[in-house]
């Protein structure tokens, strides 16, 4: 089974001891709560539990869950999200970053929060264990860094720079283009319910349902695209390792005796 980093704790060290906890030093209105959102409705019949916190304790509970969710994965990936803060004040910060796996999405209010967890801390900079998703994801990390957080270089896919929707003639698709074609028409409209003064609200705190759920789904959408375009491609390349195979037409000339 994959153990989680920095799981063990030192005998005298307490999860609840943050002088050791790095400063986030992001304008906002601090304030610590964590809020649960169960039976976010998807497509179909698919629900997604959505945590968002801007307390450190209760944000590493939520990175160990997600934990045990990419230890029995072959794939494993982790969808990405960030939102940002009101451009008209800046400078312009990440406000909320969100991590996905499976039916469940941590979304940290960075923007409310005075600490990184230090779990939160470390994840985005594994090496080997999984893979960091993300939608053009280039100027997220940018204000990630910005805000105190570094996404690994070298173990992160851009999925606009690695999948074309071929419904569309743009010549970059928007997630809901991706998400719509790949998963389900439900995400079409997905940007659709948010506007432009929606979005200058991140660095608010609390924060309404609607841009929790919103927040959850992009995330969620971000994560389900890039694990079902894996599957396609992986089923791709085993079935040309199989054409290639000389005796691969054989067993298919014996099945047809």
């Amino acid at each position: 089974m994959m153990e989680e980093p920095s799981a063990k704790r030192h005998h005298a060290e307490t999860s609840d001891n943050r002088s050791n906890l790095v400063d986030i030093n992001v304008p906002g209105e601090k304030h610590e709560y964590t809020r649960t959102l169960k039976g976010v409705e998807l497509h179909v019949k698919e629900m997604l539990e959505i945590v968002w916190i801007s307390e450190p304790d209760k944000a590493d509970e939520v990175i160990s869950r997600l934990w045990r969710k990419l230890g029995g994965r072959f794939c494993r990936i982790v969808g990405v999200g960030v939102h940002y803060t009101n451009e008209d004040k800046p400078p312009q910060m990440a406000a909320v970053l969100q991590l996905c796996v499976d039916e469940l999405c941590l979304v940290y209010h960075i923007a409310a929060a005075t600490k990184w967890p230090k779990r939160l801390k470390d994840f985005p900079r594994e090496e080997k264990l999984y893979t960091l998703v993300g939608f053009s994801i280039g100027g997220d990390k940018r204000m990630l860094e910005k805000s105190g957080l570094e996404i690994n270089p070298n173990h992160f896919i851009d999925m606009q720079h690695k999948w074309k929707d071929p419904k569309t003639s743009k010549y970059y698709d928007s997630l809901a283009d991706v998400a719509g074609g790949i998963i389900h028409p439900f995400y079409e409209g997905m940007k659709k319910k948010m506007n432009r003064e929606d979005h200058k609200l991140w660095g608010n705190s609390p924060l309404p349902d609607k841009l929790i759920t919103y927040a959850g789904i992009d995330a969620y959408a971000t994560y389900k695209s890039w694990k079902t375009i894996d599957n396609i491609m992986t089923g791709w390349d085993i079935s040309k390792e199989q054409e290639a195979d000389p005796y691969y037409h054989c067993n298919f000339a014996d099945e047809d005796a």
